[in-house]
């Protein structure tokens, strides 16, 4: 009967692609074969960035194409089941460097843009990569300001302004002393990312990773 279920649903809602956005023709598969070999991988040294604060950032696709727009639906179109594919990449990243931590967080978005979207995408990350690693999620840093967003504010100094003072930190007494891994969906200028760790770090974090889907390309 499930089967059935799957393929009827299959017939009136056909399963896109998170990347092309094009029919992969089958419920199972949320990525096609093409998308599969020829996303823009970072490869192994690019996959790891330094910033600070941060012992190391990682990230398992640029930030380009197909990436680029497949991001923006996930964020601004109500596409918030990519999660999934989105978290096993991440994953399967990170599990190749081999990194330690205690805890899983995210970069909070505003209450405004909170209600605005309908969900927080970093959190959705940091839920599917808590599950795949057997780490808990918790919600350790909290967005005092409302922002403008940084896809819009400029130069990276720019972009370093615009986060200045707007974090938080909540929980603090799972900051102290552990090591934590920060999830994000893109990091360019890292302006957001470091920030961010800061606060972690002033917190009494030991150590800050951080990961993302995507990364601007050098």
């Amino acid at each position: 009967m499930t089967q059935l279920l799957n393929n009827f649903l299959e017939l009136l809602f056909p399963t896109k692609c998170v990347f092309c956005h094009k029919l992969t023709g089958s419920p199972r598969r949320t990525i096609c074969e093409k998308c599969y070999k020829a996303l823009p991988y970072t490869p192994d040294a690019a996959q790891e960035q330094k910033l600070p604060h941060v012992a190391a950032c990682y990230s398992p696709l640029y930030y380009e194409g197909d990436v680029r727009a497949s991001l923006h639906r996930y964020k601004f179109s109500g596409l918030s089941f990519y999660d999934k594919l989105y978290g096993e990449l991440i994953s399967e990243c990170i599990a190749k460097h081999d990194i330690a931590f205690d805890i899983v967080t995210w970069v909070p978005v505003s209450k405004r843009r909170l209600r605005s979207r309908g969900y927080d995408q970093a959190k959705l990350l940091a839920v599917q990569i808590a599950k795949h690693t057997g780490k808990p999620c918790e919600m350790l840093l909290r967005k005092r300001v409302h922002n403008r967003a940084q896809s819009v504010t400029g130069s990276a100094e720019k972009r370093r302004a615009n986060v200045k003072g707007v974090y938080t930190a909540e929980n603090t007494e799972l900051i102290n002393g552990r090591t934590v891994l920060i999830l994000d969906d893109i990091v360019t200028t890292g302006a957001t990312i470091s920030e961010a760790a800061g606060v972690l770090r002033k917190a009494g974090a030991d150590k800050v990773y951080a990961a993302t889907l995507a990364r601007k390309r050098e």
